[in-house]
């Protein structure tokens, strides 16, 4: 039953059907002729008409037709035997035409198998091409054929195509009639690129080339060029932006190509004192100030691609009208219109730098006045100091009474006390000078903590407990570093609450860079907002509001801080109001490289 379900499963088309039926009706014409013809004792037998069923069947089916001439031949060798015998000359004719049927069946069939093959193999091509392809006539431009890359780029369907014309898939007249005019031009156009409308109604750039392939016939492929073309719209309008930000931009723009100006921006010219068409072609180097070119060039060195050795770097220029100016500039490898390019950046910071002066020069004026000031101060103060000392180390001699004591005594203090506040400044504007160098020494820093506590009797004041290894070495400015501490101390005595506790304590771990040497008080506490300004010079206060004043002018913070960053080190600061506060030293553990040369 296997051969009954395979019959079952070959589906014969309508054409097949038709050209079955042709076949047997032409090869049983010619038998039928051939049989009456022989019955006839017709003197010539039309044996040709047996190639009209053996052609036909050849052409559409060449293994077919083969056997339907062997088939024709038979019958045909049948019949004439019947008729003919014993007539050897007309059996040999006969036989000679019999074979005939088939020699030129297999001729046909072989050279129908070559056309099909070729054939299956250019149609194969043509529609598995990744070009759209499509064949219409020249005069009516009706499309013969289309491709399905064709069909695909444009959302049509094989018969919507076909029923439509080459000429109605642009997308506007004007490129229809730029299509009309190059096909009339030339039989061969390529890369003509134009719009074709797709079947939802959007433009779709395409290009098209196209050749003559028969007198009417024109053969037309098509390339997808519509993501290309909104790159390149994309890129023109990203380009214009760019350009517009280059224009307005505040800042100077300049792009180098081949160590020549391609193009500068108008902020560059106002800062260079240039227009444009002056600039343009010139090297960037003829501006910059001779003593800075050796620093430009190795910024930006010449070369095919130039790329900045370093992001930024500060040079003088010399305007046109014969000024310098000041300028930063950062620099960028890019590529320009596929050339690779220099794109610096120029920052005008000629008025920064005399800012900088003035400052510099006001700062200076400011540290000799304090200076000075400092100086005739304490000069009076001299004498003064001296006859109050006298006075109070023999009252009787000078006849001071025991309250006229007391009351001397007091000034004496406040007028010490001015001493040590004109020492201080006049330290502070040698500090700011940076004239005061520092001299490394190890020392031990429980027995400098000590000698501090008693120097200023502060456990008359205050609970002091020391938190520190026994074998603790510094290798530091012992002298500096003392002048730190004391400040702190002070500090912590003048402003905890009483019972005033202070707690010394070293917080520094093995693994640490730094010593962290640490004064914590239980005083008023210091809000977030002054925690900066308590170390600034002639800070009168400590607590950010009224709730008490400095005694002094505000000179010991900073001159402490001063002391711990020449140690190349920072004072830290952790405070809660009413709480209290903890001061922490940060000082390395080793001496700077350029203290040990």
């Amino acid at each position: 039953m296997n051969w009954y379900s395979d019959l079952k499963s070959v589906q014969v088309s309508h054409t097949d059907l038709v050209r079955l039926w042709v076949i047997v009706s032409l090869t049983l014409c010619c038998i039928l002729i051939t049989a009456v013809s022989l019955t006839r004792y017709t003197e010539s037998i039309v044996a040709q008409l047996f190639y009209f069923p053996i052609l036909y069947t050849t052409y559409f089916y060449p293994k077919k037709g083969v056997y339907l001439a062997g088939a024709c031949a038979l019958v045909y060798e049948i019949l004439a035997y019947i008729a003919l015998y014993p007539d050897t000359a007309g059996l040999i004719y006969t036989t000679g035409q019999a074979i005939m049927f088939v020699l030129v069946a297999v001729v046909v069939a072989y050279f129908t198998d070559k056309v099909n093959a070729s054939e299956t193999r250019y149609r194969s091509i043509f529609e598995t091409s990744l070009l759209g392809i499509v064949l219409f006539d020249q005069n009516s431009f009706s499309i013969r054929f289309m491709n399905t890359q064709a069909e695909t780029m444009l959302g049509y369907s094989a018969e919507e195509l076909h029923q439509s014309r080459f000429s109605r898939l642009f997308f506007s007249e004007d490129e229809q009639k730029r299509f009309f005019e190059r096909l009339g031009s030339s039989e061969e156009i390529s890369n003509f690129e134009t719009r074709f409308l797709t079947k939802a109604g959007h433009p779709f750039w395409v290009n098209l080339s196209w050749r003559r392939v028969a007198d009417n016939m024109v053969s037309c492929s098509i390339i997808d060029i519509d993501s290309r073309k909104h790159a390149e719209k994309t890129a023109e309008e990203n380009y214009a932006q760019y350009e517009q930000v280059t224009e307005h931009s505040p800042t100077g723009i300049v792009i180098i190509r081949d160590s020549a100006i391609a193009y500068a921006n108008p902020a560059f010219c106002g800062f260079s004192g240039y227009p444009s068409d002056e600039l343009d072609g010139k090297d960037l180097a003829s501006f910059i100030h001779p003593d800075d070119l050796d620093k430009y060039r190795r910024f930006v060195p010449s070369g095919e691609t130039p790329l900045p050795e370093s992001d930024m770097m500060e040079c003088r220029f010399v305007t046109k009208g014969g000024g310098t100016r000041l300028a930063a500039l950062f620099a960028a490898p890019i590529t320009r219109r596929g050339v690779p390019a220099v794109l610096i950046n120029l920052v005008d910071i000629t008025e920064r730098e005399l800012l900088k002066k003035r400052i510099r020069l006001d700062t200076e004026r400011r540290q000799g006045l304090i200076s000075t000031v400092a100086s005739e101060l304490s000069t009076p103060l001299q004498p003064i100091i001296g006859y109050l000392n006298m006075l109070i180390e023999d009252p009787k001699a000078y006849g001071v009474t025991e309250e006229t004591r007391v009351i001397l005594d007091r000034v004496a203090k406040s007028v010490d006390h001015e001493r040590q506040i004109i020492n201080q400044m006049l330290e502070l504007s040698v500090l700011d000078e940076g004239k005061i160098p520092l001299e490394y020494t190890g020392f031990s820093v429980p027995e400098l903590i000590r000698s501090l506590i008693e120097s200023g009797n502060y456990v008359a004041n205050a609970d002091i407990t020391l938190d520190i290894p026994r074998d603790l070495m510094f290798e530091a400015d012992r002298n500096k570093l003392s002048i730190v501490m004391d400040a702190l101390l002070s500090n912590a005595v003048a402003y905890s609450k009483p019972p005033r506790k202070i707690r010394v304590m070293y917080r520094s771990t093995p693994g640490d860079t730094m010593h962290r040497l640490a004064i914590q008080d239980n005083g008023i506490g210091i809000t977030s907002a002054r925690l900066d300004e308590i170390f600034k010079p002639f800070d009168g206060e400590v607590t950010g509001g009224p709730v008490r004043k400095h005694e002094q002018v505000g000179l010991s913070l900073s001159i402490a801080r001063k002391y711990v960053q020449m140690h190349g080190g920072y004072i830290s600061v952790d405070s809660i109001v009413n709480l209290g506060s903890t001061f922490t030293v940060h000082i390395p553990k080793q001496r700077p490289a350029d203290e040990l040369e």
